[in-house]
Formats: structure tokens, C-alpha cells, sequence
């Protein structure tokens, strides 16, 4: 009876640990697709925004909504 209750407790813990095994096994990921135009090279609006344009020595004024 002993030794029936440990093959039964091996027998579950191999299938455990195999299970465990092939959850980690690594997958072939689909190939991202991407857009069939380039996006434009040298055209981001840097320095375009006004953070940092105020005159030196003065806090830019209150920003008000625009209706």
C-alpha cells in the first residue's frame, strides 16, 4: 500500500513538473506589421512648444482657455 502511494505521489509530481516545463518553453511570435510608408525623417517639431520661451527673469502669464 506504501509503495502504491508513492508511485501515485511521483507520478503526479512528474506531470506537475512537466507541465511546468513546457509552460516555459519559448513561442514563435507573429511578424509585427508596419506601415507601408516611412515616417518622415528630420521633421519632429523640436523646440516648436513654448515650454522654456519666456524672457529671461519672467514666469510665462496664466493660461487661459481659448472659446
Amino acid at each position: 500500500m506504501t509503495v502504491k502511494k508513492i508511485a501515485i505521489v511521483l507520478g503526479a509530481t512528474l506531470a506537475l513538473v512537466t507541465a511546468a516545463n513546457a509552460a516555459d518553453l519559448p513561442r514563435r511570435q507573429p511578424v509585427p506589421v508596419y506601415p507601408a510608408e516611412q515616417a518622415p525623417i528630420g521633421k519632429m517639431p523640436i523646440g516648436k512648444s513654448p515650454v522654456g520661451k519666456a524672457p529671461i527673469g519672467k514666469a510665462p502669464g496664466p493660461v487661459a482657455a481659448r472659446y
